[in-house]
């Protein structure tokens, strides 16, 4: 793709109007649409808002990041950031003031979360990338990122089982995962 037809998918992007339920993301010049997540999602995201303490950190659900590096302004399932870090207002968030990243894998996304956006995040430095699979059981903590573009990736991988704790250096948490659900009748998948 040519930078002239990025810049277009950028304005195209901007200027969408989208049906109320639907999310859409831009991840490297495509314009991604999701249906809105299921109930498991929801009830995951919120036991990992209640963990994280909001005296320090803001915990931000419908939150856009501005990936300087790339043709990509991603909508995670929840932006984690400093408190003392937060720019005064913006639709995009800069990568660089954010410190971890959730996406909680659907019965679509797969792909996306542990591949696409496994190397997008890289590529704008986010410390911390944090992946959780009700399909597969398990959270995919990556730090350590490195490279660029498509080329980008995290160092480091911890793979958790749920039921047993995530360690969270950064924000000084042990995340519990044993009231995480999972997706029934989905089929597993062979990643990461």
């Amino acid at each position: 793709m040519t930078a002239v037809d990025e810049r277009r998918m950028t304005e195209l992007f901007e200027n969408l109007e989208v049906p109320e339920g639907i999310k859409i993301e831009l991840l490297r010049g495509e314009i991604v649409m999701m249906a809105g997540p299921d109930l498991v999602h929801n009830l995951i995201i919120e036991e990992v808002l209640d963990q994280i303490p909001r005296r320090k950190w803001h915990r931000l659900q419908t939150q856009d990041i501005d990936i300087l590096s790339e043709t990509s302004e991603p909508q995670p399932d929840l932006v984690v950031l400093d408190r003392d870090a937060t720019p005064d207002s913006g639709r995009l968030m800069p990568s660089a003031a954010v410190t971890m990243l959730v996406e909680v894998v659907s019965r679509t996304s797969v792909q996306r979360d542990y591949l696409l956006k496994r190397s997008i995040y890289a590529a704008g430095r986010v410390p911390v990338y944090l992946i959780i699979d009700p399909v597969m059981g398990q959270c995919v903590l990556l730090t350590e990122p490195a490279g660029s573009g498509d080329e980008a990736d995290y160092a480091v991988q911890r793979i958790t089982k749920f039921g047993d704790p995530v360690p969270l250096p950064l924000l000084d948490v042990e995340l519990a995962t044993g009231e995480f659900g999972t997706l029934k009748g989905v089929r597993p998948h062979r990643l990461p």
